[in-house]
């Protein structure tokens, strides 16, 4: 035998957390596809959910040998920018108890690993971009609708030299006028995109979600057009080769075509590409990779991390 060392034929195991406004999910997988286990942890506050997720890669360990990295996806805003005070931390948030939660070091102190980190959409879009509804395509943007609106943009050098990330569901709208009794949500912006059209925003209007609205009430089509606003401004401003919409609200069957025509309506067929109805079928899609697309991207930022700390942003 030849003094080269022996390589190992188990392959190595990654990690991966989608942190939600609602739960934090978290996987371990030996590639993107290949998911060995998973967990769903209510979100509460920073010390007892982060501690449920240790306790999910500790037990992961047990079953599956050693983590080689993780990747992290979390709601944000967050500190992105390495050698800065605030990297790795929820910026000032509408979620109550998060402002300041110290996501990277409470997870790589608590697990000695590397993390890749980068927003829980960002991580989503990498996801469906590379696995997904995006594959084989130059560029994607990625919108989350639920406990809060986010979008990005894959890959994530398709902006370069950014301030930070995206923050697209803080962009103001046009009021619909059947909306103007409604102050918004938001405690920043009240009318900006989450205060009007997030699932909090939904339940404060009507008091339940949009699958529980009947048949043909005006909240889908009030809803779609502020979304469909958005897509016309990332086709516009960004220019990106597919928009998925995915999140809670859009789990509602009738709400992709509405947004789709609401986007229609707010391009005036300005767009050569997209001046039919039916381009838009193509243009503004839901989720191939369905709830796993940030969990995927979590799997694919850890599984391309080299050593240290990595910024997937």
């Amino acid at each position: 035998m030849s003094g080269e060392p022996a390589v190992s034929a188990v392959p190595a195991l990654h990690g991966a957390v989608e942190g939600g406004g609602t739960r934090f999910v978290c996987a371990v997988g030996n590639t993107p596809s290949e998911i060995l286990d998973s967990t769903s942890i209510p979100t509460t506050d920073p010390t007892e959910t982060l501690a449920g997720c240790l306790a999910f890669f500790r037990q992961a360990q047990e079953c599956h040998g050693p983590l080689a990295a993780l990747g992290v996806g979390c709601f944000g805003p967050l500190g992105l920018r390495r050698g800065t005070p605030d990297f790795g931390r929820v910026l000032e948030t509408p979620k109550r108890g998060w402002s300041g939660a110290a996501i990277v070091d409470t997870l790589s102190n608590g697990l000695g690993v590397p993390i890749a980190l980068d927003t829980d959409v960002g991580a989503a879009a990498l996801g469906e971009w590379r696995l997904g509804a995006g594959r084989g395509l130059g560029s994607l943007a990625y919108v989350t609708v639920g406990t809060g609106i986010g979008g990005a943009m894959a890959p994530a050098d398709a902006v370069p030299g950014r301030l930070m990330h995206a923050e697209m569901g803080h962009l103001p709208v046009r009021r619909d006028p059947r909306d103007r009794g409604f102050a918004g949500v938001c405690p920043f912006h009240g009318e900006c995109l989450e205060g009007l059209a997030s699932g909090p925003a939904v339940v404060a209007r009507w008091g339940c979600n949009l699958a529980a609205l009947p048949a043909g009430h005006e909240g889908r089509s009030m809803i779609a057009g502020y979304l469909g606003q958005l897509a016309a401004s990332i086709a516009l401003m960004l220019s990106a080769q597919r928009i998925v919409f995915g999140g809670g609200v859009m789990r509602d069957v009738a709400m992709l075509p509405l947004v789709r025509a609401a986007t229609h309506a707010c391009l005036q067929d300005y767009l050569p590409p997209l001046k039919t109805r039916g381009s838009l079928n193509e243009y503004v899609v839901a989720p191939v990779l369905g709830a796993r697309s940030a969990i995927t991207g979590g799997l694919l930022m850890a599984q391309e991390l080299r050593g240290g700390i990595h910024v997937h942003a």
